[in-house]
């Protein structure tokens, strides 16, 4: 029979076009002639059986071994034009190797940008996919199902093995010989009243701990208005953020009962087995950094174990084309991602540049160095890359590993990446060379295109936007001062004052932005423009939530310096959040440091208990008695790897 016969919709009597083939046309209806004419349900019918018939045999090209490159290879090789000129076709059996060469003798040859040229670069590349899938698909289609089979349960055991590889560290952990800490523990002060201000941040710790034990106990955070727990959505279903972040805070005020009703919550009730996406950098700075402190400050192995095993389920966000994290982690699943405002689904250079101590120590504690050597490739990713100006961007994406928009801050989005830099080298007995050639160049940079002075003398920060300047500083920034000073002594020659100097200017601005409020606290971010210095001028911006940042930067001056003056404005800062923040369930953050009657956040945020108030508490703990050399080395941050590496400042003088 023809081929009319069986397939009417696509025959064509001579001279009647589409129309003829459907029956004598659009108008024609169910109307023919002849016994090859059909109804039009016939035709619909047939139709059908065509498509599936299409249907079928483009399906199956889709279930064969990368059917991608497959399906890719049949649709080129059916145009001949889109064929490699002849002279320079692979002959058959040719390798990969070879089409490899010829594309690289092709570049010779053609000119640069030649469309021609990089068509036929492209078309060789698709060739050579297509030929590698249809080798691929032979071999498999040539084994017996029970070979196949085998193959399938072998992948499935590689697997496993990688995956029991990277638990080993948990399972088997080497023996670790601790330090002995460095600075005295029972000491008190011989000034009176100083003795009396401890006691009072002791008390303060205190209030926190216990309402937050009767009303949110076991919860991330405590809401000590409406008295009860508050989870952030960082954690995702993690929870106790306050216990472990304040382990080494109640070691060191010496809170012996507490300390260990959190110990034996970490042990009964820390969990890290669950379906949960959680912030990386939120995790690894709170829970990571909380268990490695209390361990290497009790040796209770406990700390250790539970560090290391989440610590391990972190490990899959590094899963990036270029080693980049992502910022989000499902650590049931392992499937990572960025936050979706961050510059087109960018990684943040303050949350993946804040894993390396923490990573560091995990390789140390666990015997295992794939913790460090995911750190060390962030380190080999940023020194590849060219950097506006010397600064480093806010974003880089992880799939293409370059540098996002130019946004630059030492403050949110930027800030811990420098601090890290320092306290690596620091913490390395000052052998991490490239840590220190990173810090030194980075504040070089910054304090080139960054750094300003105001009308009537202030020292601030600016925020830089594709080299453009942002006059404003946030409450985060405020760290830099504690960081500039904490550097100086191996500053490049001649600079050791200077960087002291720089830290003391960050210290009094700081300091402004908290005297210029009503509750003497200082907002969010504050700026210096439109005639204004050191004032938050926008709603946004007004608020406080307990941030430690300016009592840090008090806290090393006051060790590097011994000036009294330091000590007096942590005090200030005490002051002020006994008389605005405490309330009857613990303390509370402000929406408005400059309205005279407190509006509360209701967060009493973990970081108060881990950061603030062992700042204030390593502020007022030390005598005055001698200036820098009489300071640990432990507090001034000279870690080495059997120290603490989550606070510089551990253990009271």
């Amino acid at each position: 029979m023809p081929v009319g016969g069986l397939l009417p919709l696509f025959s064509s009597p001579a001279g009647s076009g589409l129309g003829g083939g459907l029956g004598g046309g659009l108008g024609g209806g169910r109307k023919g002639s002849g016994p090859a004419a059909f109804r039009l349900t016939e035709k619909f019918v047939l139709l059908l059986v065509f498509s599936a018939f299409i249907t079928l045999c483009f399906g199956a090209i889709f279930f064969l071994p990368d059917s991608s490159k497959l399906l890719s290879g049949v649709l080129f090789h059916s145009s001949p034009a889109l064929q490699p000129p002849a002279d320079r076709k692979p002959g058959p059996g040719a390798r990969a190797e070879d089409a490899a060469d010829g594309r690289a003798r092709r570049g010779e040859e053609g000119a640069p940008g030649d469309p021609a040229a990089a068509l036929e670069d492209n078309l060789a590349r698709i060739r050579e996919n297509h030929e590698r899938a249809l080798r691929e698909a032979k071999e498999t289609l040539q084994k017996l199902p029970e070979e196949i089979q085998r193959d399938i349960l072998m992948e499935k055991e590689k697997v496993a093995q990688d995956q029991l590889s990277n638990r080993v560290g948990f399972k088997m952990l080497p023996p670790v010989d601790l330090a002995p800490l460095v600075g005295a523990i029972d000491g008190e002060p011989a000034d009176a009243a100083i003795r009396e201000k401890r006691e009072k941040i002791k008390e303060m710790m205190k209030h926190a701990w216990n309402n937050y034990k009767r009303y949110a106990w076991g919860k991330n955070e405590l809401k000590p208005v409406s008295k009860g727990g508050h989870s952030s959505s960082l954690f995702g279903n993690i929870q106790g953020a306050t216990i472990v972040d304040a382990l080494d805070t109640l070691f060191i005020m010496k809170m012996k009962d507490e300390f260990e009703e959190a110990k034996a919550w970490v042990d009964e009730n820390l969990n890290f087995n669950m379906n949960a996406e959680v912030s990386v950098f939120e995790v690894n700075i709170r829970f990571v950094g909380g268990l490695i402190s209390a361990y290497y400050l009790s040796g209770e192995e406990i700390f250790r174990k539970k560090a290391v095993e989440l610590g391990v389920k972190l490990l899959p966000a590094f899963h990036t084309p270029s080693g980049i994290p992502w910022a989000l982690l499902n650590i049931k699943s392992g499937i990572g991602r960025n936050w979706p405002w961050a510059s087109g689904g960018s990684s943040i250079l303050a949350e993946f540049g804040t894993l390396h101590l923490e990573f560091i120590h995990l390789s140390y504690l666990s015997g295992n160095p794939i913790f460090a050597d995911k750190v060390m490739n962030i380190r080999t990713v940023l020194n590849n890359l060219e950097k506006p100006q010397g600064l480093y961007p806010n974003y880089l994406n992880p799939n293409s590993g370059q540098w996002a928009q130019y946004h630059v801050s030492v403050g949110g989005l930027g800030d811990s990446f420098y601090e890290y830099l320092l306290k690596a080298w620091l913490m390395s007995d000052k052998t991490d060379l490239q840590a220190k050639k990173m810090y030194f160049d980075a504040i070089k940079a910054i304090e080139t295109h960054l750094i300003r002075k105001s009308r009537n003398g202030l020292t601030y920060i600016a925020e830089w936007k594709g080299g453009l300047l942002e006059h404003k500083m946030g409450h985060l920034t405020c760290f830099a001062g504690g960081m500039f000073a904490l550097g100086a002594d191996d500053a490049p020659e001649g600079l050791t004052q200077h960087y002291l100097q720089l830290g003391a200017e960050i210290a009094r601005t700081c300091h402004e932005s908290y005297n210029r409020t009503f509750v003497k606290l200082g907002p969010e971010a504050f700026r210096f423009d439109g005639g204004v210095e050191a004032i938050a001028t926008r709603q946004n911006e007004k608020y406080y939530i307990l941030r430690p940042e300016v009592v840090e930067t008090y806290m090393y001056m006051w060790r590097l310096t011994h000036d009294p003056k330091y000590r007096k404005w942590a005090w200030e800062a005490v002051e002020a959040l006994e008389k605005h923040c405490r309330v009857k369930g613990g303390y509370s953050g402000l929406r408005d440091v400059y309205f005279h009657k407190e509006s509360y956040d209701d967060v009493q945020q973990s970081f108060f208990l881990a950061e603030t108030l062992k700042q204030e508490e390593c502020t007022a703990c030390c005598s005055a008695s001698g200036k820098n050399k009489g300071i640990s080395i432990l507090e001034l941050g000279y870690f080495n790897k059997t120290q603490n590496t989550k606070n510089v400042n551990k253990i009271r003088d």
